[in-house]
């Protein structure tokens, strides 16, 4: 691993690169906040792929590229002396001192859970109106009402125990099966949301992170679904030919074959 020294070295040289590609590059001049906006997201959701898939090689490399947004962005700001890179570190750096009383001040903190409560208590002294005002509007939905959780809890908004939530699903389960029974599409639409809401708090109490789970129940589906689409070709068959009782009885079979 490099030292600190070299650590610091590196990320000098990034920056000159940065300021070479700016200059010398057409395609680096004509970039700007908007244009590059869809091409952090995309990063970003590659390097959470990298990091699903444990592959730390694949994970350095993503790391590089959301680094290279990051000094891109504070290239872009330094150009019209709104900030550089110096002034993102030091924003960051006084915010993490300010949020840590606990490692910079006196405060007594027992375990991981007084930290996020004490967290939260920190950002509301800051300013904000509510624990859930700085929750981004365009993250994902799943990832969204997970976080939206987690924030209340650390202000002792939550249940007791994993049977209550539990009990929580069942009882949504039922109310979305009422609503389709009586066939009101808003009513069910809203139903199965919040169904969806309680089974992402239930995985949030069985430790469970469930943007992982569902992702590793998309790989699942898709190689055991491939599998079908093999033995279709290799009877010489159309897989929309074969009928779901037969595609059913290879998905079966699939999953014996299958990770």
């Amino acid at each position: 691993m490099n030292t600190r020294h070299n650590q610091l070295l590196e990320i000098e040289k990034l920056l000159n690169i940065m300021d070479d590609l700016r200059e010398k590059c057409p395609w680096d001049r004509k970039q700007n906040f908007e244009t590059l906006r869809n091409l952090t997201i995309e990063e970003t959701y590659e390097l959470s792929e990298a990091i699903i898939e444990n592959n730390y090689e694949k994970i350095k490399d993503e790391l590089g590229d959301l680094l290279l947004h990051i000094v891109f962005y504070s290239k872009l700001g330094s150009e019209i002396d709104k900030f550089d890179i110096g002034d993102i570190a030091k924003s960051i750096s006084k915010k993490l001192v300010s949020r840590h009383p606990h490692v910079y001040d006196e405060l007594k903190v027992n375990n991981q859970s007084d930290v996020k409560k004490n967290w939260e208590k920190i950002k509301l002294k800051e300013g904000r109106l509510s624990v859930l005002s700085n929750i981004p509007t365009a993250l994902p939905a799943l990832i969204k009402a997970l976080r939206i959780q987690e924030k209340a809890s650390n202000v002792g908004f939550d249940w007791k125990n994993t049977d209550d939530v539990w009990l929580k699903v069942k009882e949504e389960e039922k109310e979305l099966i009422e609503a389709i029974n009586k066939k009101e599409l808003t009513s069910i639409e809203e139903e199965y949301g919040d169904l969806m809401f309680s089974l992402i708090n239930f995985a949030r109490f069985i430790n469970i992170d469930p943007e992982k789970a569902i992702e590793k129940t998309n790989k699942k589906f898709i190689s055991r679904f491939k599998l079908i689409e093999k033995t279709a070709k290799k009877n010489k068959k159309s897989i929309d030919s074969l009928g779901m009782e037969y595609l059913d009885k290879i998905w079966r079979e699939s999953k014996n074959k299958s990770v």
